[in-house]
Parts: C-alpha cells; structure tokens; sequence
C-alpha cells in the first residue's frame, strides 16, 4: 500500500511539472520608452509572424507621430519600421498586420490618405512602405479598422467601419495585388453595421465576420460573403446569446466558426460562441463579470493543442484583465491576470508564434514613460507547448508550392504531406516551401528536422 501511494504521489509530481511550467508570463517590451515607440495598440490590430520568425503589428499612437508599425523579435528586441505622420500614407494604424504570400506585410490606415478617410497598405520587412489605395468616403467606404486578407485567389478582401455617404454602415472590399479595388457590398444595418474585425476565409471559399452593431435588435450579426459579393445573414444577436462582437471569428479544426462578444450573455459580460455555416449558434461559455475575466474585445486563437485561448478586456485580481483557455466543449480556464503593472486591459488577439509560444499586447499598463505608465506592454505567454509548422496556404492542389513558417529547417532532409513525401527548398531556418505531391491527401504535414519532426498546427486540406 505504502508502495502504491508513493508511485501514485509521484505520478502526481511528474503532471506538475508540465503545469508549473506552462504558466510563464514576460513582458517583453514596455511600450512608450523612446522616440518614435508605439503606443496603446488596440482594437482590430493583428500581430503576425514573418518569414524571419520575428512579429510584426502596428499601433495607432506612438511617440512624437500618429502610429507606428513596429517588429519585434521573440525576445523582445523591439524595432520602429515606420511612423505615420502625413496625410498622404494615412495615420492612425489600428489594424495591425497581415503576411501576404509575397513576403509582405498588408494593414490600413483609420484617416487620411489623399481623401481623408483612410488607406490600404503594403510594407516590407526592412519598412519601405506604399500605399495602394485611398478610401475616399463616397462608394467605397471609409475609416477601416481592420487589415485586409489574403484569399486563395490571390486578392484581398477586408471590411471598412462605415459606407458611403448613402449606406454609412460599412463594406466589404476586394483588392488586387495591382490595387484594383471593388466595393462588394455596402452594409444596410439590416444586414449589420460598423465591421470592426477582419474577415476569415472558410473551407469552402467563403468569407465570414462579425458586425458590432445593426440587425433585428442593432446588437450585431453574423454574416457570410461569397467572393463575388452576395452576402447571407447567418445570426442576429440578441442580447441573450451575446452581443457586440469586436473579434475576428476563427474557423475550428471541426469545420465550425468561434469568436466572442464584448457584451451579452447570461451574466451581461460577454460570451464565447461556435456558430456553424447554416447559422446555428452555441454559447459555449458565458463570462461571469468577476475574477473569471469579463467584456471581450480580442478574438480566438485555436492553438497547436486544439483548444482556444484569448483574453478579456476586464476582471482578474484588479480587473485589468485575463488570458483564459476554453476547450471546443466549453471548458474555461483562466491562465493568467494582468496586474497593472505589467499590462492592462489587453484588446487585441493572441497569436500562436511557431516556437508554440503565444504572443500579444496591451492598451494600458506598463512602466513606459510616454504614458506615465499607461502606454502598454508587449507579451508572451508560454503555455508550455511544443514547436510546430505554419503553413499559408492551408488547402491546396496538387502541385502548388506552400509557404513554411517554424524554425531549425536548415539541414531538413525530408517533408510529407499525410505521409507523401514532397520535394522541398530550405529557404532559411525559419521559411521553407514545398510542393503538394501527387497522391496526398488531406492530414497533416510533418518537417523532418536535425532537433526532430515538426507537424503543422492544423490539417492541410488537398483540394481538386
């Protein structure tokens, strides 16, 4: 009996370790400290991994301008790419940024631009920036929050927080790499109105996102696009099943959409959703309005080990906000709370870089001088999960090269497609591409590494 206890209390100490371990919060950067840093990064702004393994994401405000794009590398090394402070490349950098298949980096601009109401575009990884469009407020819209996206046919597509002089509740756009630009549809408030968030693309070609407000009860929608523009109304929010989503919806491994609203739900804080593409919506967890973290603002990630993690605006030990964890069936988990000190208030979502650390920052909080402590704070959160491949695309034919974010490729001697080996380029240690090969199927991609076998976050979907 003593013998049995002993290895029961040892099996006990061995499923700490991985516990304690995974509870590993840094601040990276405090923002605000030097001329020209970033500051008070909020709302819509998308933190992306480039091809050099380092982050990249903007702020509205920063030091002495109206914005910055900054990088900054997994240790917290910070790097100011370029400040915006003219009317011609437009100010106010909301939206953070986006890796397009060129290398690039693609975001917008809140105001100005050549009609004051914004612009659209590309910076490199070295900062050299240009602008490839000017919203002008008429037909096309105005005030974007949110970055464009990338689509599997090579153009982007993005939303803007208000329409035209005639319909002044939002659209959806297409533009080409060239800078063509399409005005695919003009919100009504019927249909959903002020679209903070990017869109996602589904498995089936669609487009999906969220409004803050319009529909039945002006409380938000749920709505989905086709890349010609006729757009179907999936959910109306109704107060009872959440209301106000900011985030950006993200599709689950199982095929379903997952995202948050700020407000609503059983408790009046907030609610986590899953949402099928026939509209039928789940409240998977209703926040509580206490220590639990409450008032969404940032989206979902769905992580390595397929469960979601994000955050709250408010609640924790001085309501300054929660990471949490969630589980497809609901189960919630509050990982870390943000005391002030070290960040506050926390908008924006998290991004799962490839060394499987998760990456973020937020509005208030830190010890940056600009701000007299309220400039914000750039972190990371280890969960204490492994390394792993990103792939962009996720889906593809046979015979189309895909692009590799990790790390430790160089000396790669082999990579599979679900068990189909595929011819491959090292390009550096942290970006490869390969090919689909004949006879793959839909599974997961494996990297043979010198330090071991990397598999992809998700599936990679073979299609025809």
């Amino acid at each position: 009996m003593q013998r049995l206890k002993a290895q029961i209390f040892l099996a006990f100490l061995v499923f700490l370790v991985p516990l304690s371990r995974a509870q590993k919060f840094s601040v990276l950067y405090d923002f605000g400290l030097s001329n020209g840093d970033p500051v008070q990064p909020s709302y819509s702004g998308i933190i992306a991994e480039g091809r050099d393994g380092n982050l990249y994401s903007t702020a509205p405000n920063s030091v002495d301008d109206d914005g910055a794009a900054f990088k900054i590398t997994p240790s917290g090394a910070l790097t100011v790419l370029y400040s915006f402070d003219s009317n011609s490349t437009g100010v106010y950098p909301y939206s953070g940024l986006v890796l397009g298949s060129d290398g690039n980096f693609y975001g917008t601009t809140e105001y100005a631009g050549s009609d004051y109401e914004g612009t659209i575009f590309k910076i490199a990884p070295d900062g050299n920036l240009s602008v490839l469009y000017n919203f002008t407020g008429d037909t096309d819209g105005g005030d974007p929050y949110a970055p464009p996206i990338e689509a599997s046919d090579g153009n982007f597509y993005g939303t803007t927080l208000h329409g035209s002089s005639q319909s002044p509740y939002g659209t959806v756009y297409k533009l080409t790499p060239a800078g063509q630009f399409t005005a695919l549809y003009q919100f009504d408030q019927v249909h959903g109105s002020s679209p903070y968030a990017p869109l996602v693309q589904g498995s089936d070609g669609n487009f999906y996102g969220v409004t803050l407000a319009g529909g039945n009860l002006n409380l938000g929608v749920v709505f989905k696009i086709t890349p010609s523009g006729t757009l179907s109304l999936l959910y109306n929010f109704d107060g009872v099943h959440g209301s106000q989503p900011f985030g950006p919806l993200i599709q689950g491994s199982d095929g379903n959409f997952y995202g948050t609203t700020f407000d609503g739900g059983a408790n009046g804080s907030g609610v986590i959703f899953r949402i099928g593409s026939n509209g039928r919506l789940t409240v998977i967890h209703n926040f509580a309005g206490n220590g639990g973290g409450f008032y969404p603002c940032a989206g979902l990630v769905q992580a390595s080990d397929g469960n979601f993690y994000g955050t709250t605006h408010s609640g924790g030990m001085v309501s300054a906000g929660t990471i949490f964890r969630v589980t497809p069936q609901g189960q919630y988990t509050v990982l870390y709370e943000f005391n002030g000190t070290k960040g506050k208030f926390p908008l924006v979502t998290l991004t799962q870089h490839t060394n499987g650390i998760f990456y973020g920052d937020t509005k208030e909080g830190g010890t940056g001088s600009y701000c007299s402590g309220n400039c914000g704070v750039f972190f990371s959160f280890d969960a204490g999960l492994p390394p792993f491949v990103s792939l962009m695309p996720s889906s593809g034919k046979v015979g189309r090269k895909i692009e590799f974010l990790g790390q430790g490729f160089i000396g790669t001697t082999g990579v599979s497609f679900n068990g189909v080996s595929s011819s491959f380029n090292v390009v550096s240690d942290t970006y490869l591409t390969a090919i689909v090969p004949g006879g793959a199927t839909t599974g997961f991609v494996t990297v043979a590494t010198p330090s071991g076998t990397l598999e992809s976050n998700r599936e990679f979907r073979v299609t025809q």
